[in-house]
């Protein structure tokens, strides 16, 4: 999924992270969907703890890749301590080491009204 960024963004799917494999596979597959929507762009995950990579190393192979701009989408539900202090604080960190990269930090996902609204219609449909 890692491209050289055509425009100099690089967009990073980050997730809290886990010991179990399995775990990965959804966070990966909106890395994918990015990917597929915008080809030739530089899409990386990368995670809080417990895997890797971590934040820090997803933003410096973004960067060898040729990015300046760099997106991050945490895939949080709601705005807790992770979304609220421990990644902006990270994201402070590495603006501090880099900068002349611009950094953009989204909100969580589950913050995003299309999401909880996907999510309402997917309950709330007929099959099995």
């Amino acid at each position: 999924m890692t491209h050289t960024p055509h425009d100099g963004l690089a967009v990073i799917v980050f997730a809290h992270g886990s010991r179990d494999p399995l775990w990965r596979a959804p966070v990966e597959a909106v890395a994918a969907r990015i990917a597929q929507r915008a080809p030739g762009s530089y899409v990386s995950c990368a995670y809080l703890e417990l895997c890797t990579p971590e934040l820090p190393e997803a933003v410096g192979q973004a960067l060898a890749s040729g990015a300046r701009r760099i997106r991050v989408l945490p895939l949080f539900f709601g705005m807790g301590k992770h979304a609220r202090e421990d990644l902006p604080a990270l994201m402070a960190s590495l603006q501090a080491t880099h900068p002349d990269v611009r950094f953009e930090l989204m909100r969580p996902a589950g913050e995003d009204e299309r999401l909880t609204a996907l999510l309402a219609e997917l309950a709330l449909e007929d099959r099995p």
